[in-house]
């Protein structure tokens, strides 16, 4: 029920992952960035809990291909989940277990992988990974276009639900944490979380200096900010 990309940019070592689902609130249980590691991804039948694991076993100095073979050699249930990681240095690691749901697939490109489930065609990661690599814009934008076109490529099975963008940077938090996470209208939670994206965007910065140097922050612009 989910279609999602994992990525990092060389130049800024952001990290990021963007998902859509027919599923309610999908963001909040399947995806996860850790500044300077990297971002990955557990969905189908999901554990929340794979999640963060891979992120862990990632700053030991595994390789994604040596850590996914770890997990999926000890982990309970694994033939349930479908996962993907990359780490900063864009190597890449995706798996899907025998019950993965309806139509299923992954793919890797450079500095990204994507996977699906429950899937129109078996053709919309690998159409995920194509916009992701050949857009010409910042990080966050590459992500978006990528979940644009796996929706454009056939998407879900079913309608869309809601969707998400997470990004790391330098900090602990992450700078980008945008969802929606239920949109009534079939199909149109990707556009709400474009145009959610529209307003953070040029605000994004003013929080991260509010962060880290709260002395230099621009005004708040709301009543009662003297």
């Amino acid at each position: 029920m989910t279609f999602s990309l994992i990525a990092v940019c060389p130049t800024t070592k952001r990290v990021g992952t963007v998902v859509t689902s027919s599923s309610i609130c999908v963001a909040s249980r399947c995806s996860f960035v850790a500044a300077g590691v990297g971002a990955a991804q557990s969905q189908n039948i999901t554990d929340p809990d794979l999640g963060p694991q891979m992120l862990t076993m990632a700053k030991s100095g595994l390789s994604p291909k040596e850590l996914m073979a770890k997990i999926v050699a000890d982990t309970p249930n694994i033939q349930w989940r479908q996962l993907g990681l990359v780490n900063l240095d864009g190597k890449t690691a995706v798996f899907s277990g025998d019950e993965s749901l309806g139509i299923h697939a992954t793919a890797e490109g450079t500095n990204c992988a994507a996977m699906g489930n429950m899937l129109e065609s078996t053709a919309i990661p690998q159409a995920m990974i194509s916009a992701f690599e050949q857009t010409q814009a910042e990080f966050p934008e590459r992500l978006l276009a990528a979940l644009e076109a796996g929706l454009a490529a056939g998407g879900e099975a079913g309608p869309i639900h809601s969707a998400g963008i997470k990004v790391a940077a330098n900090a602990n938090w992450p700078v980008i944490d945008l969802r929606v996470d239920w949109e009534d209208e079939p199909d149109q939670a990707i556009s709400k979380l474009r145009d959610t994206w529209n307003v953070y965007h040029p605000q994004m910065q003013a929080y991260i200096t509010r962060a880290v140097d709260p002395a230099e922050s621009e005004s708040y612009g709301v009543p009662g900010d003297l």
